[in-house]
């Protein structure tokens, strides 16, 4: 077949790729046979948006001379040149910023073991929502119930898990998780994951310590692609050879398939959601569905993000790290309200001598003063349990606790603030048998805080500078 005349009939960037057929059912070299002008201008005049291996075509050469090795491209290269189908994809791969509208077209005859395919590419620098939504109705169907379960009002861990299972089944897969990824504290969480009844995988919060770093190696694994993944031994030879850390990993714990797409949105990495032993007879609908089930997840998910960046902005205080007097608030309104009642111990906790030390010190040494009276009270009480009521003045709300238990952390908070330097609080604790009662035990804790004050006053007048009495003004 006269190949050139063929690809140059074709006004979009075309190209031949031969696959080497093996006997074992796997596949050799791949290689660009020829192409059009398009496609030698997009290896050789690459748009700025795309970097080549190398810019020099070269007929017959192996398409890893421009490009690296890329197992997606790869299965739908021998998927149509050797299994004769005709296969379609719309990608965005990581290695550039644009979008690829893709399609392999089988070509006859093969030249013994050696069998060729048409690759036609389109460039999109915009994502195009109507090639995006071009999919099989039970594609869009599984697609469209994540989007309404995103939309629920429900608990939104609970949606995940759902979401996740949902996906799973549709997968067939014994496991599909959820991954985030936080950058700044180099640390992972499952947002949402489900495993099949008869799965001897176990939860990934099992490997949640350390796990950053093999989650941070995917992006090479990936090496470029939008995707990973992996239906056989051949296969999983390439991320032996790419990632043998956590080739190990995965296949230790009892993986023998994986697709893994990266969560990105406006160009920031969020996390991953993968797929592990899966049914790779339904590897083309898994892909389909997971690539527009990501571009969604990772848009929902970013909201979900800054929302949650905010509502920690609008609630903590940003010297100390513990909750702010807005958030003590709140969550004195809802004790209030609960309808389960059990006990609640306040406990209020005022700096001495804190104008004292800005004022011989500097108010550096006042900042840090707080910073470390909020980590004493982190040595004693949980963190969901403190807060800045204001200026110097710290509350701890404990619920579920006995009347001896509270005074035990008083005395413990004592001891434990003998630590730092100049720290020395006025402590007040009082117990409710009632969380409807929290306001009550608000107010005498307060009470009995001011008297230890005086106390420590009386005691030490020369720390007295700046004492006012805040209840009376």
């Amino acid at each position: 077949m006269d190949f050139q005349s063929f690809v140059d009939s074709i006004p979009t960037a075309a190209c031949v790729v031969s696959v080497e057929k093996l006997e074992n059912g796997n596949y050799g070299k791949l290689r660009i046979v020829t192409g059009n002008r398009p496609y030698i201008d997009s290896i050789e005049r690459p748009d700025e948006n795309i970097v080549m291996l190398t810019k020099k075509f070269v007929p017959n050469s192996e398409y890893t001379n421009y490009l690296n090795r890329d197992l997606n491209f790869e299965d739908s290269c021998y998927r149509a040149a050797v299994l004769k189908k005709c296969i379609h994809a719309y990608a965005h791969p990581a290695r550039f910023d644009v979008w690829f509208n893709m399609s392999f077209l089988p070509l006859c005859p093969d030249e013994g073991n050696i069998c060729y395919c048409m690759y036609i590419m389109e460039i999109n620098f915009k994502p195009d929502a109507k090639r995006m939504s071009n999919i099989s109705s039970e594609i869009a169907t599984a697609v469209l119930e994540t989007c309404i379960k995103l939309r629920s009002a429900g608990d939104f861990k609970e949606t995940m898990d759902s979401i996740c299972k949902d996906i799973r089944d549709l997968c067939d897969s014994e496991h599909f998780c959820i991954l985030m990824m936080d950058t700044e504290k180099r640390k992972c969480s499952v947002l949402g994951e489900a495993l099949s009844k008869d799965t001897k995988l176990v939860s990934m919060n099992k490997y949640l310590d350390n796990f950053y770093d093999i989650a941070e190696s995917w992006k090479d694994t990936i090496a470029g692609s939008n995707c990973l993944i992996v239906k056989n031994e051949h296969d999983m030879e390439v991320v032996k050879e790419r990632n043998p850390i956590w080739h190990n990993s995965i296949t230790s714990a009892g993986g023998k398939t994986i697709v893994l797409f990266p969560l990105e949105f406006k160009g920031e990495l969020l996390g991953y959601i993968w797929a592990i032993n899966f049914s790779s007879e339904a590897a083309d609908n898994i892909k389909e569905t997971l690539e527009l089930t990501s571009f969604i997840l990772a848009s929902e998910l970013y909201s979900y993000r800054m929302i949650d960046k905010l509502h920690i902005l609008s609630s903590t205080d940003m010297l100390t790290g513990v909750m702010n007097r807005n958030e003590m608030n709140n969550y004195i309104d809802a004790l209030s309200a609960k309808e389960i009642d059990k006990s609640v111990g306040v406990l209020f906790a005022d700096l001495n001598g804190l104008k004292s030390v800005n004022d011989d010190i500097g108010h550096e040494a006042g900042d840090e003063l707080l910073k470390n009276a909020a980590n004493a009270l982190r040595d004693v009480f949980a963190v969901y349990e403190i807060f800045r009521a204001g200026g110097d003045e710290f509350v701890a709300v404990v619920t579920d606790v006995t009347e001896e238990v509270l005074n035990a952390k008083a005395e413990k908070l004592r001891t434990v603030s003998k630590r730092y330097p100049n720290l020395v609080f006025a402590i007040g604790a009082a117990y409710e048998s009632s969380v409807k009662n929290v306001r009550t035990a608000l107010q005498n804790a307060d009470k009995l805080m001011y008297e230890d004050k005086k106390r420590y006053y009386d005691l030490h007048p020369e720390k007295k500078r700046g004492f006012i009495d805040k209840r009376n003004g």
